[in-house]
């Protein structure tokens, strides 16, 4: 099984995007994720979206926003609650992580190495096979 991220932007438009794949491809749903890191002395979240691979295929595309969400869980943000409700429509709900901020990296790929590390080893993605 291949994992790849697949970088969306981290503006309005882009968590719409990510939300119309989540109901467009609602069969194809594996798991979501709230990744949250910290930037400073401020918390920041990436959300994720892991689906199945089409057919035949070996490829399971995991579609994410990242780090452009402003995180306090007190309060909100807007950009995260429309994720949120996304994922309540078709009965799922996302798993938060604390992981470390990309900067922390010399590369973002080393990033999303660490991440699908971290995804297999809790047993949220299939294996490599």
């Amino acid at each position: 099984m291949i994992q790849q991220f697949i970088e969306l932007g981290q503006g309005y438009g882009d968590i719409y995007e990510l939300c119309e794949l989540i109901k467009t491809n609602e069969n194809r749903f594996h798991n979501a994720f709230i990744f949250i890191s910290n930037k400073g002395d401020k918390k920041v979240a990436s959300i994720s979206v892991a689906f199945k691979p089409v057919g035949e295929s070996k490829f399971m595309p995991i579609y994410i926003c990242r780090e452009g969400i402003p995180y306090t869980p007190e309060n909100p943000s807007k950009r995260l609650e429309i994720f949120e409700e996304t994922l309540s429509e078709i009965g799922k709900k996302a798993i938060p992580m604390e992981v470390k901020h990309s900067s922390f990296y010399s590369e973002t790929v080393l990033f999303y190495q660490h991440l699908i590390g971290i995804l297999r080893m809790n047993h949220f993605i299939p294996p490599k096979q």
